[in-house]
């Protein structure tokens, strides 16, 4: 599990693709990481195997991840979203977040706000039912409120988010571009609160 805090920007060193995957290996800047513990790749939870006490981990990406997410897009020399599992003892500074991506979104624009910056991004219809303004939402892997919502348009819907400075410049926020993707979670007690609501 996760809070959607992101603790590192990770430098992607490799990112190659097989059959029907793609293996990534990633400078995290972690320096502790234990063979098979989960982090949070742009918000998609990965398992780290041959890690270094460099920080240097590889990934394992598999189809079903390269289908359901953004991850294809990694290239060698881009910058990623890191965070580790929460333990115990940790501050849920953000929200529930699994690492589980429920679709992608696109980004629209970025509009300077005094020293803060107010995103769009267009939305599949079909997440829009787990969405409320000032609610949560994870935009590869940053727990992000909700300001507003727009209208779905045809298989779309926008979403309206003001990003704060610390976050634009410690995330891959700020470097986005229009058109580009990033993964999306929903708020999981969203889908529980439907499935329960469906089984009264």
């Amino acid at each position: 599990m996760f809070s959607g805090i992101i603790e590192s920007l990770g430098h992607v060193l490799l990112a190659e693709a097989r059959e029907e995957a793609l293996i990534a290996e990633v400078d995290t800047g972690f320096k502790d990481i234990a063979e098979g513990e989960s982090i949070a790749v742009n918000g998609v939870c990965l398992t780290a195997v041959e890690p270094a006490p460099t920080g240097v981990a590889r990934f394992f990406i598999s189809s079903e991840t390269l289908n359901c997410t953004a991850l294809g897009q990694l290239k060698t020399g881009g910058r990623v979203n890191l965070e580790r599992a929460v333990t115990p003892a940790t501050r849920l500074s953000g929200h529930i977040v699994q690492g589980h991506v429920d679709g992608t979104a696109r980004f629209v624009s970025s509009t300077p706000s005094g020293d803060a910056h107010q995103v769009i991004f267009e939305v599949p219809s079909s997440l829009r039912r787990y969405m409320v303004a000032k609610g949560s939402v994870t935009l590869d892997g940053i727990s992000l409120t909700l300001n507003e919502i727009g209208a779905a348009d045809h298989d779309v819907f926008t979403i309206s988010l003001m990003i704060i400075p610390h976050t634009w410049t410690h995330t891959t926020l700020g470097t986005l571009s229009p058109g580009d993707t990033v993964n999306v979670e929903v708020d999981v007690i969203a889908k529980y609160v439907e499935v329960l609501c469906q089984n009264k």
